[in-house]
């Protein structure tokens, strides 16, 4: 461990020879409140305020003192930091998705979490007058990019209607393999600037889960990389292909979609099959329309809406 010297004390690591890189990382919490205190919450009753917001900004705040609170944590310029806080009224339970990113020699992975940590730590706060039974779990990283390590993805059980993603690809023209890209733009009616797809017709974007690709991959396929089956966006711990046609998603903070259709049918076997060996999109692959322009990245969030 590079965290331990060679007595077995620990110790600092020194990334003065490290390259500097663009460092990216998300996490998640979920704070469980009472059906007294989520109510309060939702309805901006709290006798100390609008808990979400205040939340918010503590989550920001404590994010910025990552390096003063955890001991061999490197103190780093975060050039940004995102808190977002959202209602379950199933579960009764608020969820707090962060994004951090930083150009630097060191990750923000500890930033992320402490700032969904600090805003969960607050939601108690504002509460804990109606409801000292609070719940905080299930903190934990969602992703990181940049750096040695390279990239990294939660595994585990998928968050109730929340994914993640890990790919977007366009091409100039239809029935190829895409190329991915760090972020694209997406326009009302029409689908991803300059994607062949993109028109006024109901398949404008298309998406593929990444778990669809890995069991093509299981099968021999190992050459098989996002964008390869011609979709637009490939997600991370979200089925897509087994929600409704209907149901609305947003990805970041801009660009909301519609699901218009599940699968495809093939008429016949495109370059697509015979470069990739096999095809996924006409059962896994889901189509959908822009309701709401704007940029989403890799790395964005996907959460169902409706």
């Amino acid at each position: 461990m590079t965290h331990v010297d060679g007595d077995g004390k620990a110790q600092m690591v020194d990334v003065a020879d490290k390259k500097e890189t663009i460092r990216e990382a998300s996490a998640y919490a979920q704070v469980r409140l009472s059906p007294e205190a989520f109510a309060a919450v939702a309805e901006n009753n709290l006798k100390k305020g609008d808990a979400l917001a205040v939340a918010k900004l503590a989550g920001i705040m404590g994010a910025k003192k990552t390096s003063e609170l955890i001991p061999l944590c490197h103190n780093i310029f975060v050039s940004k930091i995102d808190v977002e806080l959202s209602l379950n009224g199933q579960e009764k339970s608020i969820e707090i998705v962060s994004s951090a990113k930083a150009q630097g020699q060191t990750g923000v992975e500890m930033e992320a979490m402490m700032a969904v940590s600090i805003a969960a730590l607050t939601i108690y706060d504002m509460c804990k007058a109606i409801d000292k039974g609070i719940e905080i779990s299930a903190v934990r990283l969602l992703s990181k990019r940049g750096g040695k390590s390279g990239e990294y993805y939660y595994k585990g059980k998928e968050i109730a209607g929340r994914g993640m993603v890990v790919a977007i690809s366009v091409s100039e023209t239809v029935g190829v393999q895409k190329s991915n890209v760090e972020a694209a733009e997406f326009v009302v009616d029409h689908g991803i600037k300059g994607d062949a797809h993109a028109k006024n017709w109901h398949r404008q974007v298309s998406f593929l889960a990444q778990e669809s690709i890995d069991q093509m991959i299981k099968k021999g396929l190992t050459h098989l990389r996002p964008g390869n089956f011609a979709e637009n966006i490939t997600t991370k711990n979200l089925n897509l292909h087994k929600l409704p046609v209907g149901t609305k998603v947003q990805i970041g903070r801009e660009v909301t979609m519609e699901i218009t259709q599940i699968g495809k049918e093939c008429h016949s076997r495109c370059a697509i099959y015979h470069a990739a060996g096999d095809c996924v999109m006409p059962k896994d692959g889901v189509f959908a329309k822009v309701l709401n322009g704007g940029i989403a990245r890799v790395g964005d969030e996907i959460r169902i809406i409706t």
